[in-house]
């Protein structure tokens, strides 16, 4: 396959790819990535890298699958450091705060709440993690702007624009439900 890929062209190399889908799909599960690292996202990682890596691979060679999925595990690999380092890194004012708050219980009636509590009692009962109650807490309370965060995270603003709107509908479900229980 990879050989007629090389000679031929289209459509050998697609071929070629899709054939590495069943096997990138089993190591993937086994991956452990960052909950704001879409597994899309990963997915498509490591299918460039497969891709990129038959331009390139020998077809002559011995154990051609190794070389391909080791370019993928790398290039995957590097996505989710480089996640984690992003994360890590992601320490505004309004983060710190939120994860301070995070860290201390806090009285359920009688206290005045502002959104930053609201965030962190998200996060408290698993409504939305960390980095998506960062992401709200930058954007809307912090006022970045999401082209920043974007470009910070590495990701397309859309992509951002989807993640955000996605943990925000969480959270105002979650919302919903309390005010219905009291």
């Amino acid at each position: 396959m990879i050989r007629r890929a090389h000679e031929l062209g289209e459509p050998w190399d697609v071929v070629a790819v899709a054939m590495t889908v069943p096997v990138l799909r089993r190591m993937l599960a086994r991956l452990a990535r960052p909950a704001h690292l879409e597994r899309a996202e990963v997915e498509q990682e490591a299918l460039a890298a497969v891709a990129a890596a038959l331009r390139t691979v020998n077809p002559g060679a011995e154990r051609l699958d190794r070389e391909l999925f080791s370019a993928a595990d790398r290039a995957v690999h590097r996505l989710v450091y480089a996640a984690r380092r992003q994360a890590a890194r992601e320490t505004g004012s309004a983060a710190t705060h939120l994860d301070h708050l995070c860290s201390v219980p806090q009285a359920e009636h009688g206290e005045p709440v502002d959104e930053l509590t609201v965030l962190s009692r998200a996060v408290q009962a698993r409504v939305v993690d960390v980095a998506e109650a960062r992401l709200i807490a930058r954007t809307r309370l912090g006022g970045e702007p999401m082209q920043h965060l974007a470009a910070e995270r590495g990701v397309s603003v859309r992509q951002l624009y989807r993640h955000r709107s996605a943990a925000e509908q969480h959270l105002a479900a979650h919302l919903r439900r309390r005010l219905q229980d009291q």
